[in-house]
């Protein structure tokens, strides 16, 4: 991926411990500075010791690190990529013969991804054609201006390339600036109504759920790029959840408190001001999982039908195959989470945002390398990875509960989730589901997100979107956008992927035509807030801005 087109950032997605690579990052920064010192001549002694090193294939040979003519047409800077990727498919193989239970090898695979992505020769000066270019281009100037960015990032960013020039954005301007008026907080959460754009609304108000991991406007990202400007210009009188940025004192909220004073609080004011007894609810990643869980929750108590259709966007209800992540969420790795978190009360930002970005480190750090330190660049002023970097806290006991409950144990997807006093049994729940995946989804697989359809009692519609984690919600039509559908009553995945049918378009469009028959009768706009809910203030609200 290029530096412009990173869009898979990891948000949402349940953080834990980065013992694994703390520990192992210094033994490979000494590794690769020692490989830095010798690497054309270690790459050619290897190469002759080989006698012959086998030829990469033709996916490998264009892999998007060796882009420059250099790496084919250098004939040192061609031994040295071949070398690398031999080694490398050397190192992959080992792992994938070992006799391995599923969780080393998941932590074995992705340990020799870091590895091999931190000691790739782009990383090294001397072994980077586009850097040594542009140095002699610049009579210089370049490797002064990385080594620059370089001490900056040591000094200011702990040591890790930046991602993103956030200079050109700010929230409530060029982010989260669909206008709207918060009419509801509390001690968790704000809730958010947003001004109609047409003359008339589905009768079903549209509640946005989002992950509490990162903040809330990934839904409501920029003009034109916001799943929620796209829903309000098309008719859905919509609100949004924005949660609290949690601090030490919020150490004892869990999974309960996320339902009943975050979800069920803002569904219930949802349909106080609108005079809606259903309403419709939005979900991303981990906010679809509170959402799944809340509807199970309401139809034990026999108000199932204040939920109307559910939208699950990169959505896991069962947890058997947690793909990536499944690397950090065993039983160890969570106690020494548990640990870490004992003093603060919370699992701190930095730490969650370092793990996603070690989820997938060639495209979140070693991408940056070469053209932040080695050519001087600044990084990309990109919205989405203005996002990304926006991350929060975890409260102890909510962190603690959802890797046990979900990753470890599976209890939504078994029926033995307990919130609320309240067994969760999912097969109860009715409503109809509209179920997104992304085709690149490394924190979601999207075989994961399938087996919603066989989870629920309720009609589904399983869509794939083109993109990862972020990208593929972040998909407003254009000439590149494009989602596959099939036949969902398949149980196995693999079958309904060889029956999917590819659409050009977004699914944005999909889902639109979808819920236009599932949301109600059209009806005169809502009132902005109500006698009891009066708006407080305007969006994006203050909990948005919370560090």
């Amino acid at each position: 991926m290029d530096r412009g087109t990173s869009e898979d950032e990891s948000s949402a997605a349940p953080a834990v411990t980065l013992d694994l690579f703390s520990k192992s990052y210094r033994d490979m920064t000494r590794a690769a500075l020692g490989f830095a010192e010798n690497t054309l001549t270690e790459y050619m002694d290897l190469t002759k010791k080989l006698g012959s090193v086998k030829r990469p294939d033709e996916k490998e040979e264009k892999s998007k690190i060796f882009k420059d003519p250099a790496w084919q047409n250098n004939p040192a800077f061609s031994a040295a990529k071949d070398s690398y990727l031999q080694l490398r498919k050397t190192a992959e193989k080992a792992i994938e013969e070992a006799d391995l239970d599923p969780a080393a090898r998941r932590k074995a695979e992705l340990s020799v991804k870091v590895y091999f992505d931190a000691v790739a020769p782009t990383n090294f000066f001397f072994t980077n054609p586009a850097a040594i270019r542009k140095a002699f281009e610049t009579g210089g100037l370049s490797v002064v201006a990385g080594l620059r960015n370089f001490i900056d990032d040591v000094l200011n960013n702990k040591g890790m390339p930046r991602q993103v020039d956030a200079s050109p954005f700010e929230v409530g301007v060029n982010l989260a600036c669909t206008p709207s008026k918060v009419i509801f907080r509390n001690e968790l959460i704000e809730l958010l109504q947003y001004l109609p754009q047409t003359e008339t609304v589905y009768s079903h108000p549209l509640l946005t759920s989002p992950p509490w991991i990162n903040k809330y406007y990934i839904m409501d990202l920029a003009p034109d790029r916001s799943f929620i400007e796209w829903a309000v210009k098309h008719g859905h009188s919509t609100f949004a959840i924005s949660y609290r940025n949690p601090t030490k004192e919020m150490a004892s909220f869990g999974m309960t408190e996320y339902l009943e004073r975050g979800f069920l609080k803002a569904l219930d004011v949802v349909s106080e001001v609108t005079g809606s007894a259903v309403v419709d609810v939005a979900s991303l990643c981990l906010g679809g999982t509170l959402t799944t869980a809340a509807a199970a929750y309401l139809t034990s108590k026999g108000q199932g039908n204040k939920i109307g259709n559910i939208t699950l966007l990169n959505t896991m209800v069962d947890f058997s195959d947690p793909g990536s992540l499944g690397a950090f969420t065993d039983e160890e790795s969570v106690e020494d989470l548990e640990k870490s978190m004992l003093d603060k009360g919370y699992l701190d930002k930095d730490s969650m945002s370092r793990t996603f970005d070690f989820l997938r480190p060639a495209d979140m750090i070693f991408n940056y390398i070469g053209p932040n330190w080695l050519m001087g660049e600044k990084p990309p002023a990109f919205d989405v990875l203005v996002w990304n970097s926006d991350s929060t806290r975890m409260p102890a006991k909510m962190h603690s509960e959802y890797l046990r409950s979900c990753y470890i144990e599976n209890r939504l997807a078994k029926g033995k989730m307990e919130l609320a006093k309240t067994v969760l049994n999912v097969k109860d729940v009715t409503s109809p589901c509209y179920i997104l995946s992304a085709q690149n989804d490394h924190i979601v697989p999207w075989k994961s997100a399938y087996k919603t359809n066989h989870l629920t009692s309720g009609e589904t519609r399983y869509v794939m979107s083109n993109g990862g984690h972020i990208a593929g919600v972040v998909n407003p039509p254009s000439a590149k956008a494009w989602y596959l559908v099939g036949d969902e009553s398949l149980r196995d995945p693999d079958q309904w992927m060889g029956g999917a049918q590819k659409i050009n378009g977004s699914w944005w469009q999909d889902w639109m035509e979808w819920t236009s028959t599932r949301s109600g009768e059209q009806v005169s706009p809502p009132t902005l807030g109500s006698k009891k809910h009066p708006a407080i203030c305007d969006g994006p609200g203050e909990y948005v801005k919370e560090d």
